[in-house]
């Protein structure tokens, strides 16, 4: 685990994040999946964010990431949801007859710090969603 500095602070912050589309519809394939992968790259570059492994599934996210002190885990989760489901619905006018109500993602997440495991252990589960080459190729941040 890497240490990190901030200008009055030095930190190793990781958390392993988990949240599922709204009614576990299974709606990121193809090309929505790509740009939500990217909506989500660009949230966390904005917060300074890392992303040390993750997965888009076609109905959940899996996001291992290394974050700075000054980042709130809820106000990380809020923007990476919020901003990724105002891009995904104006930009794919199919999502947005799915979700009338305008809400992408399900209510909620998972957090858990990887102090209590180890990041093998992380990246191991997230590897496992690794099928062949594919159009991940060497990623760290996979489509599944």
């Amino acid at each position: 685990m890497q240490q990190r500095r901030g200008s009055h602070s030095v930190y190793a912050l990781q958390v392993h994040l988990v949240f599922i589309t709204k009614y576990r519809r299974k709606v990121l394939r193809g090309e929505v999946q790509e740009r939500c992968r990217d909506l989500i790259r660009q949230s966390c570059d904005a917060l300074d964010v890392r992303i040390l492994k993750g997965v888009v599934s076609s109905d959940h996210i899996h996001l291992h990431l290394s974050y700075p002190s000054k980042v709130a885990v809820s106000e990380l989760v809020r923007r990476i949801k919020g901003r990724s489901a105002r891009k995904l619905l104006l930009e794919y006018p199919s999502l947005k007859k799915r979700y009338p109500g305008g809400h992408l993602w399900g209510i909620g997440y998972g957090a858990w710090s990887t102090g209590a495991i180890t990041d093998e252990m992380v990246n191991e589960y997230l590897e496992h969603h690794r099928h062949g080459e594919g159009p991940n190729g060497t990623e760290n941040f996979i489509l599944e």
